[in-house]
């Protein structure tokens, strides 16, 4: 039975070029949604630029351009990247269309009327200078736990502590560099603390509703909620003041919508356009009573906007909430955070410059992606040499080893279809496979292979499926070594032989074709061309080609990843982080600690006043060895360290790393600690140390680890 589904990813914020981590999650939408097409499902993919906010506006004025023009700029860039990767969106918008405008008023309206809308006075900070109030994220300064320069506004990247931005000591505008004044202002809040809110929310996100069908969230991700719920849930703060970019609340003026409000919104109004262009019936996938199923395709640290806000808001506003939401993890290159300096920040435009075939990246995703939210790590050696092994040598080399035989010896015409010989070395070949399911893939029509793949794209379990594609690849090249075409067309009387033994060949290619499509949507076209058949579908794995069907010539469908490729995509990736002058503006730098996408600046920052040889000696610092590294729960940013530097008893210590390090592959590695720091008592527990990091005007933070030979203990000198 056919289904009708629609289908969003997140939305790409408008001040940055597409990177290969934003990649993760448009090409595991879009192999799905390639997938469910090829099944004959009506589903629609939409997408837009997210638009609003104060970094855009801060880039758009340094820059010297308006916002709309900026995001006009981006759009088209974004558009371009994603193209050149295949990721086929049915319609790609922007969330500054006059569509989103009018739901997020509708809304706002809605929950207005619902007693949802509560206004209340904030103490913020002001920028006297820039004449604007400032988001925590705008505001440095020194950490009031630690004493760490250069701290964010709300949470130290240091020590990990959390804290409000009127705590930090010399707090600073990171837009002017002025110090900020402290002023009252009107917010507007939706009321998530709400007896109601709450209760909904408790139950839709565990999937008790009456209403669901299935669970909306992920496992992980539903333990997430339960921890948030346990915590309490907090009123959202969905306005800010002007000056800012995007929407003003109605009957507010200086009001604006914050942006996250607006930016899910997006979904709605993107798909509105595209109703209005397609003659589609936008209520009837939307409405609250709508069948329609309704996915949303994530990053993970955007969670609690999408699972909480998100559904919220839809909910009161009497519109419809999201069947289920897919949360994905995060990308490291070479097992680390994506770095400039090492050339692995790199951009869709920049790898595509390099010539790698973009389906090379989309195979090696989709061989780690598993449908849960752990992190994935494209190695760029492994990611060489699984392309080649796989891609090359298991599948394309089946089509090139079989077409030039039909070609030069039958016409370019294929033999009759189903054609199976008993003959002693198919024998051997079954015996050795001894699987009667695997040999029947060769010849037969229907296969469970089908069905099996089939249900592994559909749980997003795409490292699974083509483990299972592979193998099924294996087969049939044990096929062809076994027959060994190339020795059977050394004799005469082996010509009928030599067509079958192709022709077997070249049906397993196009099965196997089939399955890899949703994946290699560009190479699946080129083999259609090359079989001069229309459009496969998924059921074409289980349809053999007719009988003496006549084929094109070959040509050659995909190269090697040359290692001189993967260098000079580094090489031209690796930038020196060297200061910014001084004419560049501070906007640069606030924009920075928003969004990842946005250029890195060097880190380090002025050096501190000089301190006597005596004064450093004060400070032990130990080798450390990462015994046990474990989540911390209701901590949003820590990581619970258990530390051996060579007493009898290991150290606790508690860093604020989540954001950045998987705890499983901190365990066992050397660090560096300040063993007599006095133990600071935290609501999760007692910490005894420090662990050193390395930090700079740039989000992210990096562990410093010593030379290899180093021993828990040692002392550094």
């Amino acid at each position: 039975m056919s289904r009708t589904i629609l289908v969003t990813s997140a939305l790409p914020y408008a001040n940055g070029s597409i990177h290969l981590g934003h990649l993760v999650e448009y090409i595991q939408t879009d192999i799905w949604v390639r997938f469910q097409k090829m099944q004959g499902n009506t589903c629609f993919y939409i997408c837009a630029d997210d638009t609003h906010g104060t970094p855009v506006m801060l880039r758009a004025e340094t820059e010297g351009i308006t916002p709309e023009q900026l995001i006009d700029r981006v759009w088209h860039e974004h558009k371009s990247a994603f193209e050149g990767f295949h990721v086929e969106f049915d319609h790609y918008g922007s969330t500054n269309s006059d569509e989103t405008r009018g739901f997020a008023e509708e809304i706002y309206r809605r929950l207005k009327a619902a007693s949802l809308i509560e206004v209340r006075s904030v103490e913020q900070f002001y920028d006297p200078v820039k004449k604007m109030f400032l988001p925590d994220r705008f505001i440095k300064g020194e950490c009031p736990r630690c004493h760490a320069k250069d701290q964010y506004g709300d949470n130290c990247e240091v020590c990990g502590s959390t804290y409000s931005p009127t705590e930090l000591i010399n707090p600073y505008s990171s837009v002017s560099g002025a110090q900020p004044e402290q002023r009252s202002s009107e917010h507007y809040f939706f009321k998530l603390s709400d007896a109601r809110c709450h209760d909904f929310l408790n139950s839709w996100t565990q999937g008790r509703l009456d209403k669901q069908k299935v669970a909306p969230l992920q496992a992980e991700a539903a333990n997430k909620m339960r921890e948030w719920f346990a915590a309490g849930l907090s009123d959202w703060d969905i306005s800010r003041d002007a000056p800012y970019f995007g929407f003003e609340i109605p009957d507010a003026p200086g009001k604006y919508f914050y942006v996250w409000l607006d930016a899910p919104v997006g979904y709605m109004g993107s798909f509105r356009r595209l109703c209005a262009d397609k003659g589609i019936n936008f209520n009837e996938y939307w409405r609250a009573d709508s069948n329609v199923e309704l996915y949303h395709f994530i990053g993970k640290d955007i969670l609690y906007f999408h699972a909480l806000f998100w559904p919220a808001m839809l909910e009161f506003s009497d519109f419809r909430t999201p069947t289920q939401i897919f949360a994905h993890g995060f990308l490291t290159v070479n097992g680390e955070k994506m770095s400039k300096s090492r050339g692995t920040f790199i951009t869709a435009d920049s790898y595509l410059r390099q010539g790698l075939n973009p389906e090379y990246l989309r195979y090696y995703y989709a061989a780690k992606l598993n449908g849960t939210m752990e992190d994935i790590d494209l190695n760029l050696e492994d990611f060489a040499v699984k392309v080649n092994s796989d891609l090359i040598g298991k599948f394309i080399n089946l089509a090139s080893r079989a077409a030039g035989f039909i070609a030069k010896r039958f016409g370019g015409k294929l033999a009759k279809k189903g054609i199976r010989s008993e003959c002693a070395e198919l024998t051997m070949f079954m015996l050795k496979t001894q699987n009667l399911e695997d040999i029947g893939f060769l010849w037969e029509g229907e296969s469970i292979h089908t069905q099996n793949i089939a249900k592994l794209y559909e749980q997003r379990n795409y490292a699974h499926a083509l483990r299972q594609i592979m193998y099924l690849a294996d087969i049939v090249n044990k096929y062809v070594d076994c027959y060994k075409p190339w020795e059977l067309a050394k004799e005469e009387e082996n010509h009928d032989r030599l067509h079958e033994v192709c022709t077997v060949i070249l049906n397993a290619f196009k099965r196997l074709t089939v399955y890899l499509k949703p994946v290699l949507p560009k190479l699946a076209q080129d083999v259609e061309i090359f079989f001069n058949i229309q459009q496969l579908v998924w059921s074409d794995a289980d349809e053999m080609l007719p009988d003496h069907h006549a084929i094109n010539p070959y040509s050659h469908l995909m190269a090697r990843i040359e290692p001189e490729m993967i260098k000079a995509m580094i090489a031209a990736n690796q930038q020196s982080l060297k200061p910014l002058p001084e004419s560049h503006s501070p906007a640069r730098h606030a924009e920075a600690q928003l969004h990842d996408s946005v250029q890195q600046k060097a880190a380090g920052g002025e050096v501190s006043s000089v301190i006597s040889i005596e004064d450093f000696s004060k400070v032990d610092l130990r080798v450390a060895k990462i015994v046990k590294a474990e989540h911390v729960e209701g901590a949003e940013k820590l990581l619970k360290l258990t530390l051996d530097i060579g007493e009898e008893r290991s150290r606790t210590v508690f860093a604020g790393i989540k954001s950045v390090y998987d705890p499983e592959k901190l365990q066992g590695r050397m660090t560096v600690m300040v063993a007599n720091l006095a133990p600071r008592k935290m609501k999760f527990g007692l910490s005894e140390g420090m662990v050193l990091a390395a930090s700079g005007e740039a989000p992210g933070l990096f562990i410093l680890s010593p030379d290899d030979g180093a021993q828990p203990g040692m002392r550094i000198k």
